[in-house]
């Protein structure tokens, strides 16, 4: 492990090494090509430019220069951090090191504790062979075999990482904790104190701001707290995950372990089975070996119990550590509830300093004008602050050991306790007292512990009885076995948690790994960045050379004209002078830049030394924890850990003081940063402002300075990238600053313990903040200069605005120039822009014919595959079409055999597991009749039972084993059902596949289908079946819904039921326990062990059967939803085909009835395999009502569990059913394959033939457009011909009127000469008529009519001309005496009529030929433009065709990837089969081994107990009858060898039918793998023809684009031909323009009419400003009428405002009226509230008074009664006389001094009812002797007057005794004054008067609370405050007093006067009585 982890470490470090290096050389190549660059672009600058232009690329160099520096110091930077996050990889490799060999220590030592644990118990199985060697013989070994096997089963695997290792880690941990409780314990004392003399300064200490201080601390801290929570439970999950791993590898290891003991196991069976056949030997020697072997079993008995006393002793150390953990673990209980209550004190605490701060706020208040105390107060805080964050930290730290607690405990309530302490975080300042208390207590529990474990040492040693220890010790073996148990429950918990550990480790080193993406991530991106400042320096580079040829070009041009312009020429120097101090201020602002990124980069190398100084503290750190956990180990004692954990938590505070002041250091540079930042922004302002300004001056000049305006902009463009670039390190350096804060937060929480080398550190820190102020202080005096600066280039460039007007006038004549330039560079823009554009798309063109040269080669490929993959489908077609439709329903038949089979099976393996359990239930009975009877011999057989307990461990061990197999089995059985599940899905997924196929068959058959009517019938026949047969299968689903809806049903009453069986069964477990616990029945414990294992066995099946049941219920769900989804398919199929059927049957009538044929039979095959589906239906309904009928009836019976074993086969069975389906299913799909290529096959032929055509039409078209063509340029040379004919007809007709003329001429000469007028006039006349005629209709030359009007007018001449030849021949015989003349003009007309003649034919031949051709042509462009149309159509036609095939092969495509998942599946499938099989032969393997070992212990326990019996009795008998029961015995186990191999045999037979069933389902999986390479094989040879077909499309696609191209071509050339035509529409704009001229004129007229309108417009103007001037004058008038009303209204203002002044007065007075007013109403209504109150108080008083008169009236009949029987007392005792009374009388009057006898005796005569009067004359007589006052007092005097009471004023004399007082009392209270008070609502005073409220303050509320709880009702009288007779009414009124409401006379009266009870008594009664009474109290 140690090893693999370490070479797992070793390779990361390797690779991230790498990385560093390729990191490190990439950035140093990116450096060297970045001066290569520099460099290269230097060379060209000195080799282009001349000495005049090199200053500014110095410039620009030293410019890129400093930003190559900055660049390189960035990449130095990334560096840095790149080293020190791998540093940091490599500390935490390397502490994950150390933690594995630790760990693997740890294991080492174990693994030596087990095998000297297995030796001994070797050396105890040895001694059990000794003695089982007498007995049985070989059935020892198997005995000692199990018991081995099982010890070191669990010792494999419990002993390798857990028992001691786990006891001492808890050990550790809980020393741990008792270390920070008493830093806690420190801390807390600390912290008091500080609150005490934070109490004793609370009048200088409490400001109300400081607490708010305060208060934002602890928020932050609490923050703090919950990111390094965060941060823990990190760690945490990565040692999880490190953990898991180990983990992982033991578990391994463990398994090896168990398949080695399984070996040995079967080699020891076999040894058994040897020695079982040698039993049968039946000698008498073999009975003397066994009278031997029992005396030697006797002297083995001795050694015996000394290695069982060796055991026991090892059970106590075991004990201990047990007993001690559990210690720890209540004491961390009892830990956690002193918390709990200490938090509530703290809680308490809090609320009372709250309450003591809120008291001190105004006194704080009042002393805070004094500063000098306040100056006290400041320095007496800081420190607290400190306490502060020390105790918030402290808290964090003992959260986070808390929550170490919860992880090592794992109670449930423990977590809740943790939680509440979370929440009550600040409350946890006084836990660390009482934790050191408890640890106190532990030392002490610890000491008293090893105490009496000496003490039970001694005993055992001393103890001689050997037997009764043996016995407590066996007791105490079954208790601490059950411990043990308790102990691996919770290390198997400890285990899943550990794992979850290491899965937190896992994603841990996830997220590492992350961090370090997005490092080379960030690192990359920088070098990305760089590279663009590269290029962009490079832009700017070309640009600047740019501009520098257009300035050589300027000075060259300036060089010609120097001679014009040498003014101008000095302007230029100065203006020279000016653009070099401009570059010098743009010099000094990058300079200043320069310095500002400089005090950056600063800042970062000195986050960077932090970061380092932080790493070194972190190694520190981490040395110093390794030197402390080192420590822990060695040193046990605590007081020293305690020591130096206080002074490493000093350490820790300071270190956490340094921390803080980093932080804040950190902070202030932030802040320092982002005020650069701020200064940086005006400065860019105040050079935008400056820039703004000069672009103002130079507005008008800006042209001549593009040179200086792009330098400008050069150098803006740097300045938005340098800013840029300080945003974006801003940015990072605030996620730097983040980040470290992060890391800081880390170290808090993982490094706790630290020693003093951080305090030099510290130090080093604090100079480093000492270091960083100076260079703040130097960074603010460099802002301030760049200041000064600034003011200095602001005032410069005011100066060189001024130069630069003058220049103005110069610029001006220079703008010409640029002008030009500016043309220039527009033009070179636009030129790049199209460059770049024309780039952007060649590149967008290139990665489109990458992509399409990809497709096209994997489309090839697969195109290729396909059609090998659809030949070979065709072949199979072609021979199993005829089977495929009986195969579903044999399938199904076969399905349904197989399913009755596999129930039968099921019936019989039922039976088997009834008779395995009762063959258990057998034995546990003999079990019980062997524990009876070793109860009998208990004395003698103690080792047998030791044995026998052995021996029922490994039974345990064993059940467990088959549970764990059985657990398996199932777990494996329902992956087959999940698997089972998938496939089902495939193959309805493959049906719906299918169907749809089948539908796209159809509608590619159907495309030329609908020629007849009668196919439209058919389909809508076979439309209604499908629907028919659909509606069968809803009515299926729903019935299927219906049965699942009851097997729901049914589950739950199984639920119920099985419930109710589990709670019957939870009782006979909890009877079963109150045995064990009893004393009588300890030998019952292994019996009973072994019946909750079979109840455990039996609610798992119950369990099993429910979740299968359920899962069963999902299935059908998940079926009916999958059908509803196919039936809603089917219906949408259906939709689509009836469209398409109607669409093709309106455009395809031209087709076959073959097609027809087809569709049908589709159809047919669609209607059969939807009556397939519904057979499948109807047969899973009648199973479900089979299941439901089963389970109704196994509910009957009871039985649950019993279909569970034969389920599981018969699932396996129908796997192998599945995969025949899946084979037939796979035929059906190459079936649909094969149609689907002929489909395409017939598409590429109709494609060819389309082609074919398409080429025919383009060929045609170019025909016919080159006719076009030719006939266009016809048309247009016949429209000049016709022109010109025009222009010769026109002279025609002139040379016939000359003509004409001549001819009257000659006409009137021969008038004159010759006598035929006649003829000549009727030669003329007709002529004159045909050029009449001729000239109207020339200008109708277009029409046909014109043309047939010249052909009339041309036959016409001709015989004019003929005539006139005939007349001119008359003429010229007759008029032979005319002259030359004559003769010449008649041959001018004669050849010129010639050439109008040949004019006149050559013009009809081209007329009659251009009307051909004009038709020919037009019905020409008609078929034309229709067959374009048409071929239009038909492209598109095509294009949908070929879009139709490319989808047709996606879904090839699709269908030959399905094709390969199912095949994958089918392997899997094949593979998991396997794996089932072979873990069925094991389990199989395991459980006829166990059966075995079970058989053999059996008889081997029933050997022994035969064995001991015989012993027994002949040990009573004597030795006669031993041989005869030996020889029973020998016979017993003859008998059972016997049995033994029955079923040995049995099993064997088993076994091979087992092994054969393998080896056919070895042969299947042979057979599908042959399958699998064929269908490999026919899917390579689809895919080449594929790959040949798309080569074929690729071809013809590239023909057709060339067509297009071409056709394309001739399009360009019909649009030029079309432009010529719009030169001919150019012509008719023309007469237009004529048009335009005419509206022109008019436009004219129009004119001169708006300029009338305007005339007149002027005139009304005039008005309008006649009115406005009047207007004026009235304003005027209406000003002084406002100012004096303004007059008039002030004056009336001043009288207002002093009105308004009175009035106010009025309303102060009013308001203080209002203000009294408003008092009085306060108070009236204060008033009012206490009167409703007292409203309510009367209404519940008078119904109080209402019941309290209820209960007079019942009082006062029971006093009447009282009274009644009073006064018969009175009667009857009135004339007696007390001698005890009158002795107390006389004997105080003597008493009495002789001043107040006189008193004494008028007492004495009121109270014998004597007058006063007569009493007084008594007294006066009785003055001279005592005679007469004896004979008077003894006389009788009812004659005497009674005494007046005292008065309350009177005061008595101080001389007078008690008993004459108190006599005087009693005579008050006998005659009362005062009538008794009346119980009306009007002489009650309420409790709210003023007369009472000052009594009432003395009295406490708790006295009225219990008032009122005791009577129920508010107390209306308060009896101490009323008047004496109402204090003691005789009706209690409130009902005060234990009783409730009463009369006082049935009650006493101690509630009211504690002393004596008064009695009423009337005037007329004697007091005697009442004086006896009280005298007698």
């Amino acid at each position: 492990m140690s090893s693999w982890l370490g070479g797992l470490g070793s390779g990361f470090g390797q690779s991230l090494g790498q990385v560093g290096g390729s990191l490190a050389s990439l950035t140093g190549q990116i450096s060297n090509f970045t001066k290569d660059m520099l460099m290269e672009g230097t060379e060209e600058v000195e080799a282009e430019l001349p000495s005049s232009g090199r200053k500014e690329i110095e410039a620009i160099h030293a410019v890129l220069r400093s930003e190559n520096e900055r660049l390189k110091k960035l990449c130095m930077d990334l560096e840095e951090k790149h080293e020190a996050s791998e540093l940091q990889i490599k500390q935490q490799s390397t502490s994950y090191r150390n933690q594995l060999q630790q760990k693997e220590v740890e294991i080492s030592h174990l693994k030596a504790r087990q095998i000297a644990l297995q030796d001994q118990l070797q050396k105890l199985q040895s001694a059990a062979q000794s003695v089982n060697s007498g007995a049985g013989g070989v059935p020892a070994t198997s005995a000692s075999s199990s018991f081995s096997y099982g010890i070191s089963h669990h010792a494999s695997a419990f002993h390798d990482d857990m028992d001691f290792g786990d006891v001492i880690s808890s050990q550790q941990e809980i020393n741990r904790l008792s270390n920070e409780v008493s830093k806690l314990e420190s801390e807390v004392g600390h912290w008091r104190h500080i609150a005490q003399t934070s109490k004793a300064q609370g009048s200088n200490s409490s400001d109300q701001s400081e607490i708010c201080k305060l208060q934002n601390i602890i928020k932050e801290l609490k923050e703090n707290r919950s990111q390094e929570i965060d941060n823990h439970q990190h760690e945490m999950s990565v040692l999880q995950n490190a953990h898991q791993q180990k983990l992982t590898e033991i578990s391994r290891r463990h398994r090896e372990e168990l398949s080695d003991y399984e070996e040995r196991i079967e080699e020891l069976e076999n040894l058994l089975q040897q020695g079982g056949s040698g039993i049968t030997v039946t000698d008498h020697s073999k009975i003397h070996e066994m009278e031997k072997t029992i005396q030697d079993l006797q002297t083995d008995k001795v050694a015996s119990t000394k290695k069982i006393e060796e055991l026991e002793d090892k059970m106590k150390d075991i004990n201990k550590k047990l007993s001690s953990a559990e210690n720890d673990r209540d004491v961390l209980r009892m830990e956690q509830e002193h918390l709990k209550v200490e938090n509530r004190q703290i809680i308490e605490e809090c609320e009372h300093l709250k309450l003591e701060c809120s008291k001190l706020q105004p006194y704080a208040l009042k002393q805070s004008d004094a500063v000098t105390e306040r100056e006290r107060i400041l320095p007496q805080i800081t420190p607290v602050e400190d306490e502060v964050i020390r105790l918030q930290q402290a808290l964090s730290d003992a959260e986070n050991e808390i929550m170490r607690l919860s992880n090592l405990n794992q109670d449930s309530s423990l977590a809740e306790d943790n939680l509440k302490l979370k929440m009550h975080v600040q409350v946890l300042e006084k836990e660390n007292t009482l934790l050191s208390q408890e640890k106190e207590k532990l030392q002490i529990s610890l000491l008293k512990l090893n105490d009496e474990y000496e003490v039970v040492k001694s005993a055992a040693t001393r103890d001689p009885d050997l037997n009764s220890e043996l016995h407590d010790l066996r007791l105490n073996l079954e208790a601490k076995e059950q411990e043990l148990n308790q102990s691996i429950s919770e290390k198997e918990i400890l285990i899943a948690e550990l794992e979850e550990l290491d899965k937190q480790n896992q994603e841990a080193t996830k997220h590492m790994i992350l961090i370090k993406d997005q490092l080379s991530k960030q690192q990359s991106e920088g070098d990305s960045i760089i590279s663009k400042l590269k290029k962009d320096l490079s832009d700017e580079k070309q640009r600047v050379h740019q501009l520098e040829d257009d300035k050589m070009h300027l000075t060259k041009k300036l060089d010609m004209k120097k001679d014009k312009l040498i003014q101008s020429e000095l302007v230029l120097n100065d203006l020279h002078l000016t653009k070099q101090k401009l570059e010098d201020k743009v010099k000094d602002l990058v300079d200043q830049l320069n310095k500002s990124q400089k005090s950056d980069r600063d800042i970062k190398k000195e986050n960077s030394e932090l970061k380092e100084h932080i790493q070194q503290n972190e190694k520190e750190l981490s040395r110093v924890r390794d030197e402390l956990t080192q420590s822990l180990n060695r040193d046990s004692d605590s007081n020293f850990k305690d020591d130096l954990l206080k002074v490493r938590e000093a350490e820790v505070r300071n270190l956490k003081q340094s921390l803080s002041e980093i932080e804040h250091l950190n902070d202030s540079l932030n802040n320092v940063a982002f005020d650069l930042k701020v200064e940086n922004e005006k400065l860019v302002i105040a050079c935008e402002d400056v820039r703004h300004q000069l672009q103002e001056s130079i507005a008008g000049n800006n042209q001549i300075f593009l040179e200086k305006n792009t330098m400008m902009e050069a150098l803006k463009m740097e300045k938005g990238q340098l800013e840029a670039e300080l945003c974006q390190a801003e940015k990072r350096l605030l996620e730097e600053a983040n980040k470290y804060e992060q890391t800081i937060e880390e170290l808090t929480n993982s490094h706790n313990l630290s020693t003093s080398a951080l305090q030099l550190e510290h130090e080093c820190l604090i100079k480093l903040g000492q270091e960083k102020d100076s260079e703040i202080a130097e960074l603010k005096k460099n802002i301030e200069q760049m200041d000064i600066d600034n003011k200095e280039t602001k005032k410069i460039l005011s100066s060189s605005l001024e130069e630069q007007k003058q220049l103005t006038q110069l610029i001006n004549e220079k703008e010409i120039f640029i002008e030009k330039l500016e043309e220039r560079s527009s033009e070179l823009q636009e030129e790049l822009n199209k460059y770049i554009q024309a780039l952007r798309k060649n590149e967008v063109l290139k990665q489109t014919i990458e992509e399409k040269d990809r497709s096209l080669g994997s489309m090839k490929e697969e195109n290729n595959h396909l059609k090998e993959e659809l030949e070979r489908l065709k072949e199979q077609q072609s021979r199993a079409a005829p089977v495929a439709e009986p195969k579903t329903l044999d399938s199904i038949t076969e399905l349904e055999s197989e399913v009755s089979q596999l129930n039968i099976i099921k019936d019989n393996l039922e039976k088997e597991v009834k008779h395995h359990q009762k063959v258990i239930e057998d034995q546990n009975h003999s079990k019980m009749q062997l524990l009876q009877s070793l109860q009998e011999q208990k004395k003698e057989m103690e080792e047998f039972k030791c044995q026998h307990e052995q021996m029922n461990v490994t039974h345990t061990q064993l059940f467990l084993e088959k549970d764990e197999e059985i657990k398996n089995l199932q777990k494996t059985i329902e992956q087959i059902k999940s698997q089972l599940h998938e496939e089902r899905q495939d193959v309805q997924t493959e049906n719906s596949d299918i169907f749809q196929e089948t539908k796209v068959q159809s509608l590619s058959i159907e495309n030329g289908s609908e020629k007849h009517d009668l196919s439209k019938a058919e389909t809508e026949r076979l439309v209604k079946g499908i629907k028919e047969r659909e509606m069968e299968i809803k009515l299926l689903n729903e019935k299927n819904i219906f049965l699942t809806k009851k097997i729901d049903q049914l589950s739950k009453d199984e639920v119920g039921k099985l419930t109710q069986i589990i709670q019957q069964k939870d009782l006979e477990i909890q009877a079963l326990h109150a045995r064990i616990s009893s004393p009588s029945y300890p030998q019952d414990v292994v019996y009973l062990q072994q019946q909750l294992q079979a109840y455990a066995m039996e609610r798992e099946q119950v369990l099993a059967v429910l979740s299968e049941k359920t899962r069963e219920n999902s299935h059908l769900k998940t079926e009916y939803h999958k059908m509803m989804d196919i039936v809603a398919a089917k219906e949408a199929a259906l939709i689509k085909l009836q469209d398409e059927n109607k669409k093709l049957s309106t455009r395809f009538e031209s087709a076959g009835q073959d097609m027809f044929r087809e569709t049908v039979q589709n159809l047919s095959r669609i209607i059969r395999e939807k009556d397939i589906e519904i057979d499948a239906l109807s047969q899973k309904c009648q199973t479900l009502l089979t299941v439901l009928q089963t389970s109704n009836t196994g509910n009957e019976v009871g039985s649950v569990n019993s279909n569970q074993f034969e389920e599981l086969l018969q699932e396996r069975d129908k796997l192998k059913q599945q995969v025949k389906k899946m084979e037939e299913w796979k035929q059906q799909v190459m079936t649909t394959v094969q149609n689907m290529q002929h489909e395409s096959a017939q598409l590429q032929e109709e494609l060819h033939q389309l082609q074919a055509q398409v080429l025919v039409d383009s060929d045609n078209n170019s025909k016919l457009q080159v006719d076009y063509t030719g006939l266009i340029q016809s048309y247009e040379q016949n429209e000049t011909k016709l022109k010109n004919f025009g222009q010769e007809l026109a002279q025609v007709q002139h040379s016939i009127g000359q003509l004409c003329n001549t001819k009257e001429l000659l006409l009137g000469k021969l008038d004159i000469i010759s006598p035929q007028p006649s003829t000549g006039s009727l030669l003329t006349s007709q002529s004159a008529e045909s050029l009449r005629t001729i000239k109207p209709d020339l200008s109708s030359e277009s029409s046909k009519q014109e043309i047939e009007e010249l052909r009339k007018s041309l036959h016409e001449k001709d015989a004019t001309i003929k005539t006139l030849k005939e007349n001119n021949h008359r003429l010229s015989d007759s008029i032979a005496a005319t002259s030359e003349l004559e003769r010449k003009e008649h041959e001018q007309t004669d050849s010129e009529i010639k050439q109008l003649r040949e004019k006149q034919d050559v013009l009809q031949k081209s007329l009659k030929e251009k009307d051909l051709l004009i038709k020919a042509k037009s019905d020409q462009l008609l078929s034309l433009n229709e067959n374009f149309t048409n071929k239009v159509n038909e492209n598109e036609l095509l294009r949908q065709a070929v879009t139709n095939l490319k989808e047709r092969i996606l879904i090839l495509e699709m269908d030959a990837c399905k094709l390969k998942g199912e095949n994958e599946k089918i392997i899997e499938t094949t593979r998991e089969k396997q794996t089932e099989y072979q873990a069925l032969q094991e389990t199989n393997m395991k459980f006829s081994m166990m059966l075995r070992e079970k058989e053999f212990e059996c008889h081997s326990m029933k050997e022994k107990a035969l064995a001991f019996e015989q012993l027994l009795k002949e040990k009573e008998q004597g030795k006669t009858g031993e041989l005869n029961q030996l020889l029973n015995a020998v016979k017993s186990m003859q008998e059972k060898t016997v049995i033994f191999q029955q079923e040995r045999d049995q099993v064997m037979l088993a076994l091979k039918q087992k092994q054969m069933e393998n080896s056919a389902v070895q042969n299947e999986v042979q057979h599908l793998r042959d399958k699998e390479v064929r269908l490999n094989q026919e899917l390579e040879r689809l895919r080449n023809h594929l790959l040949e077909s798309e080569d074929s499309y690729t071809r013809e696609a590239l023909a057709a684009e060339e067509r297009e191209a071409k056709l394309r071509k001739k399009v360009t050339m019909l649009e030029e031909k079309l432009i010529s035509s719009s030169n001919a529409m150019e012509n008719a704009s023309h007469q237009a323009s004529l048009q335009v001229e005419s509206l022109q004129e008019q436009l004219n007229v129009v004119s001169k009419q708006r300029d009338e309108t305007a005339l007149q417009l002027s005139v009304s103007q005039e008005q309008v400003k006649q009115y406005a001037l009047s207007l004026t004058n009235l304003q005027m008038v209406l000003e002084h009428f406002q100012q004096e009303e303004k007059a008039m209204y002030s004056a009336e203002v001043g009288k207002h405002k002093q009105l308004v002044a009175e009035w106010k007065k009025k309303a102060e007075y009013l308001e203080g009226k209002l203000v009294s007013l408003q008092e009085r109403l306060d108070e009236a209504n204060a008033a009012l509230d206490s009167a409703s109150r007292l409203t309510e108080q009367l209404d519940l008083k008078e119904e109080q008074i209402e019941e309290l008169k209820k209960q007079n009236e019942l009082r006062e009949e029971m006093l009447d009664d009282v009274q009644k029987k009073l006064m018969n007392l009175v009667n009857s005792t009135e004339g007696k006389v007390d001698k005890v009374l009158m002795r107390n009388l006389f004997i105080g009057h003597f008493h009495t001094p002789k001043n107040q006898r006189h008193e004494v005796l008028r007492l004495m005569g009121s109270i014998l009812g004597i007058k006063r009067e007569e009493m007084e004359q008594l007294l006066n007589e009785g003055q001279g002797g005592v005679t007469r006052w004896m004979t008077g007092w003894l006389g009788g005097g009812s004659k005497s007057v009674p005494n007046t009471p005292l008065r309350p004023h009177q005061q008595s004399v101080l001389n007078s005794s008690f008993s004459e007082l108190f006599v005087k009392f009693l005579e008050t209270e006998s005659h009362p004054s005062i009538p008794p008070p009346k119980l009306s609502v009007h002489d009650m005073k309420p409790l709210d008067s003023p007369g009472r409220r000052k009594l009432d303050t003395n009295i406490s509320e708790s006295f009225k609370d219990a008032t009122e709880s005791r009577s129920g009702r508010r107390t209306d009288v308060n009896p101490f405050l009323a008047p004496r007779s109402a204090a003691v009414p005789l009706i209690n009124p409130a009902g005060l007093g234990p009783g409730g409401p009463g009369h006082l006379l049935l009650k006493p009266i101690s509630d009211v006067l504690p002393t004596f009870t008064p009695l009423p008594v009337s005037p007329d009664s004697s007091a005697g009585v009442v004086l006896k009474d009280l005298l007698k109290q």
